[in-house]
């Protein structure tokens, strides 16, 4: 195939690999690997760039509920800028990730395809079970929400294509917009971690230590008292059960002497990477029963052939006996400890399910893939335009 020339845009450059938990920078990596040569375009507001200096000079949370709000008020002087961007670099492709609001109103050149991925919609989130168990900070902002969801599907029709991470995205984003199924597909993100080597295979018995996982900045978020309280369960029935958690520390209420903590770990930095990889390598679940609307942490988890515990909330990639078990919103800590007990009792049944989730990781869930599956999409959806002329 050939490389196509991109404009990538989003309201955060993707050279930051923080920013939404790196999936930004994985994207832009991915495109440039698999599809072509890729030009960032300029994420200010062009001609009322003083309006979003406003906005930025707020409280975080301030900012970040008004400046995308904003950003849809003044799209269509927004929007020149980026055309003006567009209409000199000859591109075959915008393709726009994370921040939906930065595709309103621009036009695309003729024999330009505008394409967008996320892995929500700020109206799907709102009105899935993962917004319901988050409260609104600002109740004046509901006065907005219908006006809100006209100005995304206006900009979801003006797509050429979507791509989303998960089927449970594709359907609700499809149904709510009333989208032709087209002009969406399929593609799971991957792992943000480099390429993990096939892991050793995993033993597991129940008079043997017995290692939880759970990953994120947020202990409440990430469902970690149902995680402490597995592990408390387990022990209760004579496992040997421990727990591990990176990325947030745990009130000390859900902590004691079975609990380690990593309450940061870098994965930019050599040694911190490294002991992220070992507790990936060490444990014998990831159990995160968290509202979310995809999760990284899974993929990661499946990276080093990790099973995953979570819920059947969002677009979580994992597949049951593929790579984990989702097991319904609303499970207790005795459920997540009975799915366990399953496996201590069926060693050569664990073994099976590590197995494939290396598979998944290894088909599915990487950059590589998606940057694959993605070039090849863009091909097609160009190919299709001319033939439309």
């Amino acid at each position: 195939m050939t490389r196509l020339r991109i404009a990538y845009l989003c309201d955060h450059s993707p050279l930051d690999r923080n920013l939404y938990s790196g999936g930004n920078a994985r994207i832009h990596d991915a495109l440039c690997a698999h599809a072509g040569d890729v030009t960032i375009l300029d994420n200010r507001w062009h001609g009322v760039q003083p309006v979003r200096r406003l906005i930025e000079a707020l409280p975080v949370g301030a900012n970040l509920r008004l400046r995308w709000r904003m950003h849809l008020m003044l799209a269509r002087r927004i929007a020149r800028g980026v055309e003006t961007e567009l209409a000199r670099g000859g591109y075959d492709v915008l393709f726009g990730a994370y921040s939906l609001h930065s595709m309103a109103q621009v036009r695309v050149p003729a024999g330009c395809i505008k394409v967008f991925t996320s892995d929500a919609t700020q109206t799907v989130y709102r009105t899935s079970e993962i917004g319901a168990s988050f409260k609104r900070k600002l109740a004046l902002s509901a006065l907005m929400d219908t006006w809100v969801e006209r100005q995304e599907k206006a900009i979801l029709h003006s797509l050429d294509l979507a791509l989303w991470p998960s089927q449970w995205l594709l359907d609700a984003v499809t149904d709510r917009y009333d989208l032709p199924p087209k002009a969406a597909r399929l593609i799971e993100w991957g792992a943000n971690i480099d390429p993990v080597p096939a892991p050793a295979p995993r033993r597991i018995a129940p008079d043997a230590p017995l290692r939880l996982l759970l990953i994120g900045r947020d202990w409440f978020a990430k469902g970690g008292p149902v995680a402490f309280d597995t592990m408390q369960a387990l022990r209760a029935q004579g496992v040997d059960a421990r727990l591990c958690v990176i990325g947030c520390m745990p009130p000390a209420f859900h902590t004691n002497e079975w609990v380690t903590i990593h309450p940061q770990l870098d994965k930019a930095i050599p040694d911190q990477l490294a002991q992220f990889n070992a507790a990936l390598a060490g444990a014998h679940f990831l159990v995160q029963p968290s509202f979310e609307s995809y999760g990284f942490a899974f993929c990661e988890a499946s990276a080093h052939g990790l099973p995953s515990l979570c819920l059947r909330v969002g677009g979580v990639p994992v597949r049951d006996g593929i790579n984990g078990h989702a097991l319904p919103p609303g499970s207790p800590p005795d459920a997540f400890a009975a799915r366990i007990r399953t496996y201590l009792d069926d060693p050569s049944g664990y073994a099976a399910l590590c197995a494939s989730a290396r598979r998944e990781y290894e088909e599915r869930l990487n950059w590589d893939a998606w940057g694959r599956r993605t070039a090849q999409a863009l091909h097609e959806v160009r190919a299709a335009q001319r033939l439309d002329r």
